[in-house]
């Protein structure tokens, strides 16, 4: 997007307004007594100084719009008090047409519209009233609206065009969010199918040379096999080889097994989740629990992952998968994310 330095802006209308300046004091001799037009000069010099000041926002203040108005109002009776409306040409003497005209289009530049359509109408009311309607092009009226009209076009096509601008930025920012979500998910399924094609091929080898008979030890092996495919997609960043390893051992030894990643440990990479995973494994494998559930925690908590290990006294319940009342807590072990001395175990 191109950008203009808003330092040569206020050049430019600095330079235009001290034209203006130029022009009053060099027809001062036409006025009758000097006094009005050098007050006159004064407050425009004030309004225009204020409304260029460089360290002011973009949108001028509420204030120092009226102020403007009332400079525009107070200008033209100032000047024209000393001048006959009635003289075809004045000459340079009406320089105050054009300096509202600039003062009011610096004040629509700086998105105040409404009061610099106020001044511009009072502009053509006293040249109207004052030197009559044939006056307005004379005396260059006409021109100082068309500037105003001018600025405030532009200022409603810049502001659209930035609101535009804002508008597809986000859009932009929205669909590179949605490729990169899409592209993960895809990474996701490919990394997922290729886990399930390794665990469940062999066994699928095995069915089709079977013709579809099995064993009741092969039909236990696709019971774990379903288990750790399960596990593919409810465990997720739970897995790595030492935990597989250790689940499916569990589960060997007719443990109930539970995974549950939440998205708890979703910003935890490297060395830092290996960390986490390898001290999930250690605790499965120190544990002779029947029902072990290992969950993330919650984002932003400061434990990664927490393992529950529950014992039943009846191990007849354990097998059918239900939970016996009087279960007793075997393990609890919270992997903190970072520090593993602050994980505490309780057998």
């Amino acid at each position: 997007m191109i950008t203009v330095p808003r330092g040569l802006i206020l050049t430019l209308a600095a330079l235009f307004s001290a034209y203006h300046v130029i022009l009053a004091f060099y027809s001062l001799d036409a006025a009758r007594s000097p006094v009005p037009p050098l007050l006159a000069i004064l407050l425009y010099v004030v309004a225009t100084t204020m409304s260029l000041w460089p360290t002011s926002p973009p949108r001028m203040s509420l204030w120092n719009g009226f102020f403007n108005v009332a400079v525009c109002i107070a200008v033209p009776l100032l000047v024209g008090s000393q001048l006959d409306g009635s003289v075809t040409d004045n000459g340079y003497a009406t320089w105050y047409v054009a300096a509202v005209g600039t003062l009011m289009t610096i004040t629509a530049t700086r998105r105040r519209a409404t009061l610099a359509w106020v001044g511009s109408a009072f502009l053509v009311g006293h040249t109207v009233v004052w030197a009559g309607a044939g006056s307005l092009a004379s005396m260059g009226v006409i021109g100082s609206v068309v500037w105003v009209a001018v600025a405030v076009m532009l200022g409603r096509a810049l502001a659209k065009a930035g609101r535009d601008a804002r508008q597809y930025g986000l859009a932009e920012r929205e669909a590179t969010e949605w490729q990169a979500a899409q592209e993960a998910h895809l990474y996701e399924r490919q990394v997922r199918l290729a886990q399930t094609i390794r665990l469940a091929a062999p066994m699928l080898r095995r069915i089709i040379e079977g013709a579809g008979t099995l064993s009741d030890a092969d039909r236990q092996e696709c019971r774990y096999l379903e288990g750790a495919i399960r596990d593919e997609i409810r465990g997720r960043r739970l897995l790595n080889d030492a935990v597989r390893r250790e689940v499916m051992s569990a589960r060997r030894r007719g443990a109930i097994v539970t995974l549950l990643d939440e998205g708890g440990i979703d910003d935890i990479t490297g060395a830092d989740l290996e960390a986490v995973l390898n001290t999930l494994a250690d605790a499965m494998a120190g544990t002779t629990a029947a029902t072990i559930i290992a969950r993330t925690a919650a984002d932003g908590a400061g434990t990664a992952v927490t393992v529950v290990g529950l014992s039943s006294p009846d191990p007849r319940l354990s097998a059918l998968g239900q939970d016996s009342p009087d279960e007793e807590v075997d393990l609890w072990l919270e992997i903190p994310r970072a520090d593993q001395s602050r994980a505490t175990r309780r057998h």
